[in-house]
């Protein structure tokens, strides 16, 4: 069958047209793809995918490509060379803290409070002592203050008067004495004051003993301070006239006994210290003025057991002073209720001398010690 022109026109178009739509599909995929390759394009390296390339070379490549003024220079691979370990940063040198030196001698934790201060900078004792005596004044118990001397290696008493600059300084204050153990305003009073000082110069206090364990400490020693204070006395009564202060005062002295400031007669051993005493029976105290018109009629003697070392035999002693004393002044030898004090009697306070005086010992506070000497003084 022929073919009219009319129907070859259009076979015609139609080819065009099938031509045009798959050039049209095929321009609409290159562009697809373009647009997907500038998309997801990058011109980084994947350093998962070239060996020899570490973490540290490509940011140094991507710092270098944000900058389009400076080119990239892709150094070649070397062997890795093995860097040693970077030593961390030495610390800083700071000086440890001096350590505290021991207590002074006769001071003792057992029966003291003890605060110890440090200065960086030494400080003037003289300056120390004006300072605590402001914020000390007026406690009940005694206070001792020492600096450490580093020349000497050895702690010195600070008074007034003390000359020379220290960085170390001590205060102890005594828990107990005759008027009893120190309370709780004096443990705070005593603290604060200590801090005060330190605060004035800027120097660094110890931390204080809690206050229940000082003031449980100085109720413990003052009990047992009570059970051992013992004081043991016997008199001279005259039988008639009364004793005469000028005969009575050659007699002592004969004996080796002196007249102190106290108004009492004092027998002393080698260094001076006191071992018992003799006094007026009667309330007048005796001077060296008054012995001249002294009348009396009687004498007591006493030692006082825990101050005195070996109360045994210094009690042994008195006794001698007293039997001499009785049969020169034609007195009687008696006991406080006016009782005869005889041989019995004697030996009967010895043992209980010897017996206080153990119990010392092993408390640690032998008698006659100078940690005696403190406690048992008013």
């Amino acid at each position: 069958m022929a073919i009219s022109d009319l129907q070859m026109g259009l076979i015609g178009v139609g080819v065009v047209g099938v031509i045009g739509v798959l050039a049209y599909n095929k321009w609409q995929e290159r562009k697809a793809q373009k647009h997907a390759e500038k998309t997801f394009r990058s011109d980084h390296r994947d350093v998962l995918l070239e060996p020899g390339i570490g973490p540290r070379q490509d940011a140094a490549a991507s710092m270098a490509d944000m900058n389009d003024d400076v080119p990239t220079e892709i150094a070649p691979e070397t062997s890795p060379v093995e860097t040693p370990p970077a030593k961390p940063a030495a610390a800083p040198v700071v000086e440890a803290g001096r350590q505290a030196p021991v207590l002074p001698a006769g001071v003792d934790e057992r029966v003291d409070c003890v605060l110890r201060i440090e200065s960086i900078e030494a400080l003037q004792a003289a300056q120390v002592w004006a300072m605590q005596h402001q914020h000390l004044e007026g406690l009940s118990k005694p206070v001792q203050w020492f600096a450490f001397d580093e020349n000497s290696n050895a702690w010195m008493p600070v008074g007034a008067h003390s000359g020379n600059s220290h960085h170390w300084f001590c205060a102890a204050m005594q828990l107990v004495d005759r008027r009893g153990p120190i309370n709780d305003a004096d443990f705070s009073r005593f603290v604060d004051g200590v801090q005060r000082t330190a605060d004035h110069f800027m120097a660094i206090p110890a931390a204080p003993l809690a206050r229940a364990e000082a003031l449980g400490r100085a109720e413990e020693l003052d009990r047992f301070c009570a059970s051992v204070d013992v004081q043991i006395g016997v008199n001279l009564v005259s039988r008639s006239a009364p004793f005469a202060g000028t005969k009575l005062r050659g007699l002592l002295e004969a004996l080796g006994m002196r007249l102190r400031a106290d108004g009492l007669f004092h027998a002393e051993d080698d260094a001076g210290n006191s071992l018992f005493v003799l006094g007026n029976l009667e309330p007048t105290l005796l001077t060296p003025e008054g012995m001249r018109e002294l009348k009396t009629q009687g004498l007591t003697l006493i030692v006082d057991v825990p101050r005195v070392a070996s109360g045994g035999p210094v009690f042994d002693q008195m006794m001698q002073v007293a039997t001499q004393l009785a049969g020169a002044l034609d007195a009687d030898l008696v006991d406080d209720n006016r009782s005869t004090f005889g041989p019995d009697a004697a030996r009967m306070i010895r043992k209980q001398i010897d017996h206080f005086q153990g119990q010392m010992q092993d408390y640690g506070v032998p008698a006659g010690s100078a940690l005696a000497m403190r406690l048992f003084t008013a």
